[in-house]
């Protein structure tokens, strides 16, 4: 076998965002730039000789030459054994389980999540740790202290095996096994649902479920069609395409037209869902209403008795965008519940500390202590396992849930394709004029506190300054401004709008809702001066 040591000018740009370092295609198809990335992975790592690898990802374009990279690496670099799921396809939430499942020292997962895919679209690597948790900050910064001052890394020149089916092959000191990309992932569901009684729901009410030609499509057939019996007419778009079959990987509200049309021709369907790129984050939507994440999150805390495997549900965790819907479910039923940055891996170390079972954020990710990702079939199976238990549509359970807790009207406002320097110095400057704004009263909302969102983490004291700007209006109302970490296209500035209203079944005192903290904040910021952006490109 034939090792070799490949020298290169170091690049200064691999500095990890919320999940991973995100770049278009072609970036990484420049010579050298994912192998230094991957080596900086591993350094940081303390190498990878007589370690256990996870390797997979979303199927997304570029991702087999990567995996090959990967594994080439691996082998030149004396890995124990590389687990790499069939096709080179492993969910994120597979993923994580695989690395807990088979005690792996860490995974290298391929996808850059909900971007669009193609060959001028998005490629990503993150890298997971022991737990099956996202790499926390001072790992990626480790990784990015390590790339900026590299200038080699090793690779086996050598014939690698077929991905396609599962088997077990050996180069130099490594084993690679190709094992089933969800038979682990499924078994683990149908250990913590009642199956047998979500599929007796489902032979009397199907519901729909978009695969988005992304990861979960497999998924989809194994868990919905083959344990649970739902007929594969109801199952769109589940083979895994390189760019997504053209499509949007993100299953928000503008991208979900065909699912609601395939809801609309069958009344017998109550439900429709869909999951994105890497299969970690869930839609859910029922024939009349479209149910917010925000709101998912909440209901689920509710109604975690009909949830098997939440029945005995400790604490929730939130990100601080998220609405404070479930902060009233967790007072009304004395649960303990955390306010956390964005990013998934701020919530691995609640639930490492068991101190939180159930965990999500506005952006369409639910999961629970199963594994230590987000995880969208997990929570179309919450779903099911309750309206199994009830015999309620989401209809009826999200119509409920308002006349019980009122209503967190949320609406997330993304401004795109920011220049970053110009969009930081914005922020900071809206930052000096916080104080200032706190006991002012605006469109009859008072200001009771406005500042940034520094957060220390209550199970080792680690603390994440600057994670954005809050301006709250008592329970009433709240603004939150911040900078995507998941960009690979200038930067985007989401702006997280909430408005509470009591009843239901009268009008709002404030006319326009969302819509209008979402306009008083772009004066308050000064956003068309800055960036000469007077409406959102996106409204979820």
């Amino acid at each position: 076998m034939n090792i070799k040591t490949i020298k290169f000018a170091t690049f200064d740009d691999q500095r990890p965002g919320t999940s991973g370092l995100r770049k278009t295609v072609p970036h990484y198809q420049q010579p050298h730039y994912t192998e230094s990335f991957i080596q900086s992975i591993f350094t940081s790592l303390g190498g990878v000789a007589g370690k256990t690898i996870v390797l997979g990802g979303d199927g997304r374009y570029y991702g087999a030459e990567a995996a090959a990279i990967v594994l080439k690496m691996a082998v030149a670099q004396g890995a124990k054994l590389v687990l790499v799921g069939e096709n080179g396809l492993l969910s994120t939430p597979a993923a994580s389980h695989v690395i807990r499942h088979y005690h792996a020292d860490f995974g290298i997962i391929l996808s850059a999540s909900h971007n669009p895919g193609g060959k001028d679209g998005d490629f990503g690597i993150k890298f997971n740790l022991a737990a099956g948790q996202p790499a926390p900050e001072h790992a990626t910064e480790a990784a990015f202290a390590v790339s900026k001052s590299l200038t080699e890394y090793t690779i086996a020149d050598v014939e690698l095996p077929s991905l396609a089916t599962p088997g077990s092959y050996r180069l130099g000191d490594t084993e690679i096994r190709v094992i089933s990309s969800t038979a682990d992932y499924a078994d683990l569901m149908e250990s913590l649902f009642d199956f047998p009684a979500i599929k007796a729901h489902i032979a009397k009410h199907p519901f729909v479920f978009d695969a988005m030609h992304a990861a979960t499509g497999p998924y989809a057939i194994e868990v919905f069609s083959k344990r649970l019996g739902l007929p594969q007419q109801f199952l769109l778009n589940t083979k895994p395409l390189p760019d997504f079959g053209g499509g949007h990987p993100d299953p928000s509200p503008a991208h979900i037209d065909e699912l609601k049309a395939a809801i609309a021709a069958n009344p017998a369907v109550v439900m429709g869902a869909a999951s994105d790129g890497d299969g970690d984050r869930n839609l859910i939507t029922g024939r009349k209403h479209f149910v917010n994440p925000c709101d998912s999150l909440a209901v689920i805390a509710d109604n975690h008795q009909f949830i098997p495997c939440l029945r005995t549900l400790k604490g929730v965790g939130r990100t601080m965008p998220t609405s404070r819907a479930v902060d009233a479910v967790c007072t009304a039923r004395g649960l303990n519940y955390y306010e956390t940055p964005t990013g998934w891996k701020y919530f691995a170390n609640l639930l490492d500390a068991d101190l939180i079972h159930l965990c999500g954020e506005e952006s369409f990710g639910t999961g629970g202590n199963h594994i230590r990702e987000k995880d969208g079939i997990w929570a179309v199976l919450c779903w099911l396992n309750l309206q199994a238990a009830t015999g309620k549509t989401p209809d009826d359970i999200i119509e409920a849930h308002w006349k019980k807790y009122g209503r967190h009207i949320f609406n997330r406002f993304d401004y795109t394709a920011l220049d970053k320097a110009t969009a930081d110095e914005m922020l900071k400057q809206f930052e000096i004029q916080l104080e200032k704004l706190r006991g002012q009263t605006v469109s009859g909302l008072l200001i009771t506190d406005a500042q940034q969102f520094n957060y220390v983490d209550p199970t080792n004291g680690e603390t994440s300054p600057g994670q954005g700007l809050q301006i709250q209006f008592g329970e009433q109302a709240r603004i939150i401004c911040r900078l995507s970490g998941t960009d690979s296209r200038g930067t985007t500035l989401r702006m997280y709008v909430e408005y509470w209203q009591s009843d239901v079944d009268t009008p709002p005192a404030l006319a326009g809702t969302t819509s209008t903290l979402a306009t008083m904040a772009q004066g308050m910021m000064n956003l068309e001066h800055y960036c000469q952006r007077t409406q959102p490109d996106n409204i979820v």
